[in-house]
């Protein structure tokens, strides 16, 4: 028995995970997986009326009862400063340790990528993203404040454990998935503290890998060879904001943000799987949203918990759905949430 943990959260990440949770229940029926579910009402509303965004004890309960997480996305309009969003996601990440932020790329269809004369098998990497230090630690401060003098300060902190431990989960994802490149992207030029040390740490890690060609690239420069020449990469590692940001631009190749999955792992405890997308308040509720994200990070759950031919059935029903047409307006298609999620179960 694996038991799961749901937390839809806000806006149509209530929708997208109402969709996924109808394909693992279904899983649950074709390959006997085992999945128990349990629900938690973690979000905006709870923390409107009570106050709560992740209650004491989250953690260690996490730790102990549960294998992974499906998360759906956070935020609402009703709380300006997204308070709780940030003491609910970014919590569990820091909180259970989740320092690598997985984000695959992959085209279905030649007809949901932008770039004009890309084949499907010119969109394949991944974004391995350090996801516990850098800028999102929030360290800094502000003196001054209101004032013309008014200084702020935004620190970023970056551990040789933490940069080490990034970067061999990139290169032992490489060998386990069958990749044969990794790239290094910083921006070491101009932040030359936390540069050097991804530098020294990638090119001492690197000597332990002597199968896996390695390279590195300014982020910058990144961005560019990224849409100009996406097939020359297959795994990509950096720090905590470039990733954030770069695999914005990487979804766009993909179809766009309801394209793309994400996984928040630990290796070796419980892990967190979110879509990629925010909550976008406006669209929830209407029927809208495309699941497809949701519904792939569910097949990332799955494989990480070791159910791959389920994994691979999951994955295997959206692309005929692509194929098809079967989808949500944003990639094209005349479908509703709902009507996807459907289409998705008609093909498992």
């Amino acid at each position: 028995m694996k038991r799961i943990a749901v937390i839809p959260g806000d806006g149509i990440g209530i929708d997208v995970t109402r969709e996924s949770m109808r394909v693992l229940r279904r899983i649950n029926d074709v390959f006997s997986a085992g999945l128990e579910f349990v629900e938690f009402d973690w979000g905006a509303e709870k923390y409107l009326k009570e106050g709560v965004a992740l209650p004491p004890g989250a953690f260690e309960m996490f730790r102990k009862d549960f294998h992974a997480i499906l998360f759906g996305a956070v935020g609402d309009p009703r709380v300006p400063d997204q308070r709780h969003a940030a003491e609910i996601l970014l919590a569990l990440r820091f909180g259970l340790d989740l320092y690598a932020n997985v984000r695959p790329v992959r085209l279905f269809d030649e007809k949901l990528c932008p770039l004009k004369g890309v084949r499907v098998e010119d969109v394949n990497f991944t974004v391995v993203r350090e996801n516990t230090e850098g800028a999102y630690v929030n360290s800094g401060g502000v003196f001054k404040k209101g004032t013309p003098d008014e200084v702020a300060t935004q620190v970023e902190i970056h551990t040789r454990k933490g940069v080490d431990r990034i970067i061999e989960y990139a290169f032992e994802y490489a060998l386990r998935d069958g990749k044969t490149k990794v790239c290094m992207s910083d921006k070491s030029n101009v932040m030359g503290y936390a540069g050097d040390l991804w530098q020294r740490a990638f090119k001492e890690i690197a000597v332990h890998y002597p199968e896996i060609k390695t390279s590195h690239l300014y982020i910058d420069a990144l961005c560019l060879l990224m849409v100009r020449q996406p097939k020359d990469f297959e795994v990509i590692v950096t720090n905590n904001m470039f990733g954030d940001i770069v695999t914005d631009l990487a979804a766009a190749l993909q179809g766009g943000l309801g394209m793309a999955a994400s996984g928040n792992i630990h290796p070796d405890a419980v892990s967190l799987f979110e879509p990629v997308h925010g909550s976008s308040p406006p669209l929830a509720g209407k029927n809208i949203a495309n699941p497809m994200g949701s519904i792939l990070t569910a097949a990332m759950m799955l494989e990480h918990l070791g159910l791959k031919d389920a994994a691979r059935a999951v994955e295997n029903a959206v692309i005929a759905c692509v194929k098809e047409g079967k989808t949500t307006q944003d990639v094209g298609g005349t479908l509703g949430t709902r009507e996807v999620g459907e289409a998705v179960l008609a093909r498992l």
